[in-house]
């Protein structure tokens, strides 16, 4: 991967962790049943960036967590607002136990390429100071 993937790769994971934090504000929202037909509009918006910036992330690197499936539940465990807003206390808190579990693997991947590109931030500058 060149450094320029690589700076493309973190922010484009750093744009998904935002979408991350917009999902679990809507759980929150659904939880406490005031939302508009606006606010359902935005959630499955969110929704459809995820899983599509999900398969352009998954192009482009390898991960074991959190996975495709992993994601692909949690999103259908959500079907709308409406939906989580009439979902018992507990089952809720199951759905913010998966989204904080895919939130932190994406927070590990993102170290991960980050400490690769200090590498290369590194490299870059071995190369230019000989």
């Amino acid at each position: 991967m060149t450094p320029k993937e690589l700076n493309q790769l973190v922010t484009q994971i750093e744009t998904h962790i935002e979408c991350w934090k917009q999902f679990n504000h809507f759980i929150n929202v659904a939880r406490a049943k005031k939302f508009t037909p606006a606010d359902e509009n935005q959630f499955l918006e969110i929704k459809s960036v995820i899983v599509q910036e999900l398969e352009l992330i998954f192009a482009s690197v390898e991960m074991t967590s959190p996975t495709r499936d992993e994601i692909h539940a949690l999103i259908t465990n959500a079907p709308s607002l409406r939906f989580l807003s009439e979902m018992s206390e507990g089952a809720l808190r199951g759905l913010e136990s998966q989204w904080h579990k895919v939130y932190i693997g994406w927070h590990s991947i993102l170290g991960q390429l980050k400490v690769k590109q200090r590498g290369e931030d590194t490299k870059a500058f071995w190369a230019k100071s000989k």
